[in-house]
């Protein structure tokens, strides 16, 4: 069985706690492999690595690390392919799925090699007489990042690689589920030509992470999981002292209104309700059907979710693979249980859901009630509720007043509605036309209310922010004849 391993220094160390999590192939059940979970003190040995590297990489010029970020770049690009198949191998996505998802970190690391232009300050010359103020952003120091299994190649790209051409150094907690795609990154940056040390990857659960969270020299956290997880990091690590940037769950609201496109709305709620099996942090999760559009809405996704194709990353012809894990499965199977509602599809009736992997067929519910569990759970799973309203205005104290507000959207051929809507919507990511308004890498992604907790949104200019901290010097160089005792408050004169 093989075994995946800490990144400590440069290279693999085993794990020594005995304590093994499987790692299993989810479209066959079979377990491909295992992780030797970090303890607490393996954590502190490769914060320790990082702290002991920080000064080195810190003194090196912006170029320098631009440099390797360039590299690191070229080297993504020329292994896509296999990161891919390894994010399909333990996941379970289908192959062209995986392959938007390094597409995606691609363009965070493009973004971050432009850090000698991102991390230029600001100078007043002669702000008072003979004195110059400047600002300048410079790196906290050792930062971590806990990332989730449903990206294990974007979410950790979308940390490392603003934190090290900042000039920190990093330690990544990868999710146990899917953890090979950290080690083939780890190696790649190293191939890069980063120092030894300046990148680190601790495997394993929640003894890491706890960890991380308790280590006086981890300055910065950041996180992606699920809301109550988001919620209790953010807590602690502030209360500690840290910078943390904790990403949570979400619910995200498709508005239909009459006017839509039907057939352009059908596809995008297929699309992005059951893209990834529905495990994505922004997928749609609610079809929020306004007025006349409601029948006509669920015929078309109906009659699209007999064509998706289910199967193993495998077959070439699959369109949506399996969920993560058999009790991830069983779990989201269980919603369509609840009584009250209209299953128009059951996933569970699919073929290949009574298979050996870990499969659930694409689900449609409608006639969904707002108090169902259905409604209000993050299900995480190709599960696709339908609300029903009947104008605009009750849509919308829809999305706002859900406890998440990650990413919402609207389909319409009315402009004015369109910009109503991205005016009204209390959620930090909206789409107009577009059912997964995940942005481009030069701005930020993040949500709001439950969604996120923490004032920066992660990679982008946020990103930078984040990493950095400002400093203001004020300069002078005087005569030391005009040098003079003054105990007032410092003016401009």
């Amino acid at each position: 069985m093989r075994a995946i391993e800490n990144w400590i220094n440069g290279k693999t160390v085993p794990g020594t706690s005995g304590r093994q999590l499987p790692v299993w192939d989810p479209a066959t059940g079979e377990q491909q492999a295992y992780v030797v979970a970090a303890t607490a003190a393996e954590t502190d040995a490769a914060v320790a690595t990082a702290l002991a590297a920080y000064p080195g990489w810190r003194a090196q010029s912006l170029s320098r690390r631009a440099e390797v970020m360039f590299r690191f770049r070229e080297l993504v690009d020329a292994n896509r392919k296999e990161i891919a198949s390894l994010v399909s191998a333990e996941h379970g996505k289908t192959v062209a799925d995986a392959e938007g998802e390094v597409a995606r970190g691609l363009e965070n690391i493009e973004f971050a090699t432009g850090a000698p232009h991102l991390l230029k300050g600001g100078y007043s010359e002669q702000a008072s007489n003979g004195v110059d103020v400047y600002s300048i952003r410079q790196p906290l120091g050792v930062v971590a990042g806990i990332t989730p299994f449903n990206f294990p190649a974007m979410v950790p790209m979308w940390m490392f690689a603003n934190a090290l051409v900042c000039g920190n150094t990093f330690v990544l907690k990868p999710s146990e589920k899917d953890p090979s795609v950290s080690l083939l990154l780890a190696d790649l940056l190293h191939q890069a030509g980063l120092p030894d040390g300046v990148f680190n990857v601790v495997q394993g659960d929640v003894e890491a992470v706890e960890a991380l969270i308790a280590h006086p020299d981890v300055q910065a956290l950041s996180f992606v999981g699920s809301t109550p997880v988001a919620k209790s990091i953010y807590q602690r690590g502030t209360a500690a002292g840290k910078r943390v940037q904790a990403l949570g769950g979400a619910k995200n609201h498709m508005v239909v209104l009459p006017d839509a496109d039907i057939a352009a709305a059908a596809d995008a709620a297929v699309s992005a309700g059951y893209g990834s099996a529905g495990e994505r942090c922004m997928a749609i999760s609610v079809v929020v059907a306004v007025g006349g559009s409601a029948d006509p809405l669920v015929a078309a996704i109906q009659e699209r979710i007999g064509r998706i194709a289910v199967g193993p990353a495998t077959d070439p012809s699959a369109e949506m693979g399996p969920l993560i894990s058999r009790e991830h499965r069983d779990k989201v199977a269980a919603y369509l249980d609840h009584d009250g509602v209209e299953i128009v599809v059951d996933g569970r009736d699919a073929p290949i859901a009574r298979g050996p992997g870990f499969f659930l067929g694409a689900s449609l519910v409608d006639k969904v009630p707002t108090d169902s569990p259905l409604y209000t759970d993050e299900i995480f799973g190709p599960v696709l509720s339908v609300v029903r309203v009947g104008t605009y205005d009750e849509a919308l104290r829809l999305v706002n007043a859900n406890e998440f507000g990650n990413g919402c959207a609207i389909f319409t051929r009315d402009g004015g509605a369109a910009r109503q809507f991205q005016y009204d919507a209390v959620c930090g990511m909206v789409g107009v036309n577009v059912p997964v308004p995940v942005p481009v890498a030069y701005y930020s992604f993040g949500g709001w209310k439950s969604s996120l907790f923490g004032d920066l949104h992660m990679y982008g200019p946020d990103g930078i922010q984040f990493y950095t901290r400002g400093k203001v010097v004020t300069s002078r160089w005087p005569d030391p004849a005009t040098s003079e005792v003054d105990l007032g408050f410092p003016k401009v004169r």
